[in-house]
């Protein structure tokens, strides 16, 4: 029931966030106008409009001028609605979905505006942080301690990094561990390490491809914390419990 209920959801909210991806680091309204081609500008018809099923149908092209649709478009659709899905099947239907689910949606945004533009936009950070702290506080009210405490550890640890090291981490992936902290609690403990040593494995298979010339590819960090974070989401408790039985 919880995958047919909240898998369509997924799909259908990862397909605004795809809107909300292109259109908020342009500086576009994310209302106005309607789906549309970003080519030819030719309006999208809702038949056109089907998470993931369009796409394949359309076979990756726009109707109007034929140009090639981006496969992140139906990857976006179709990681959300798996991500919706694995999050109602391990938590089950319970108001702590209130926050999860946008949560989970914030990682999977910011993840791919992180791969195009090199940036995590404070505008969704900054909303969500409260909204999380606001939604944790009327359904979770025990939680809420741990969330502001893990918040701020995230953000400080986070922070003592970029200082160190300022060409290695941004102030974005600074405010997004903190914002990671809040929606997860002692859970961004483990988000955090997998994002650390998933971001250092990819660092160092780029540096062993390109050489000297690797050290001066950037490679966004936010995919690696969003992650982490839907890890932590869906398996936090179990990772603290793995470290705590066999390393301490």
């Amino acid at each position: 029931m919880n995958l047919a209920l909240f898998a369509p959801l997924g799909l259908m909210i990862g397909s605004f966030l795809n809107v909300v991806a292109y259109r908020l680091p342009r500086g576009e309204s994310l209302v106005k106008p309607g789906s549309h081609c970003t080519t030819c500008g030719t309006d999208v018809k809702p038949w056109d409009n089907i998470p993931v099923l369009s796409w394949l149908i359309l076979r990756g092209r726009c109707r109007g001028c034929d140009e090639r649709i981006a496969g992140s478009y139906p990857l976006v659709e179709l990681v959300t609605g798996v991500v919706f899905a694995a999050i109602a099947a391990v938590g089950g239907l319970d108001l702590d979905l209130v926050y999860e689910l946008p949560f989970a949606a914030m990682m999977i945004t910011v993840a791919r505006i992180d791969l195009e533009h090199r940036i995590i936009p404070n505008k969704i950070l900054l909303p969500l942080g409260v909204f999380g702290i606001a939604a944790i506080a009327a359904v979770n009210t025990d939680f809420l301690p741990e969330a502001l405490i893990s918040g701020a550890a995230a953000f400080t640890f986070l922070f003592l990094i970029a200082l160190i090291h300022p060409k290695g981490m941004g102030m974005g992936d600074v405010k997004l561990a903190a914002v990671m902290g809040v929606f997860l609690g002692a859970s961004v403990a483990p988000a955090l390490l997998i994002g650390f040593l998933t971001g250092s494995i990819v660092g160092v298979a780029v540096m062993a491809k390109h050489g000297a010339a690797g050290r001066k590819r950037g490679v966004p960090f936010a995919p690696f914390l969003a992650l982490g974070g839907l890890a932590g989401l869906l398996a936090g408790p179990e990772l603290i419990d793995l470290y705590v039985s066999n390393f301490l």
